[in-house]
């Protein structure tokens, strides 16, 4: 299993109220979605790592905030998988969307 299918599971089996996870935009989504998205990834003595965003979307700036806050706590518990052996935040920030006309947060 990839990194991406990985945290988009781990999210999908996290994520209250019916928000799903994907790693790419669905044709018709919901109000409140998250899409995930490999960055960058490396490998130091077999070790491999990942930088992962995630993009909480939803249809007011508040509630994108508060998606982006419930998506960093389930990931700060993602070093429970046997697969993770860490999980770190590094930063979010306002990203909204202008293409889309969507409020989004990116973490």
């Amino acid at each position: 299993m990839t990194i991406e299918e990985l945290v988009v599971k781990y999210l999908n089996d996290n994520l209250t109220g019916g928000i799903e996870a994907f790693a790419e935009t669905p044709e018709n989504p919901a109000s409140k979605y998250v899409i995930i998205e490999k960055t960058s990834s490396g490998r130091v003595n077999y070790i491999n790592s990942a930088t992962i965003a995630l993009q909480s979307y939803a249809p007011t700036m508040i509630d994108a905030i508060k998606l982006n806050e419930e998506v960093k706590a389930i990931m700060d518990n993602m070093a429970v998988l046997p697969e993770i052996s860490k999980a770190a935040f590094e930063r979010d920030y306002n990203f909204t969307d202008p293409n889309k006309k969507q409020y989004r947060y990116q973490a």
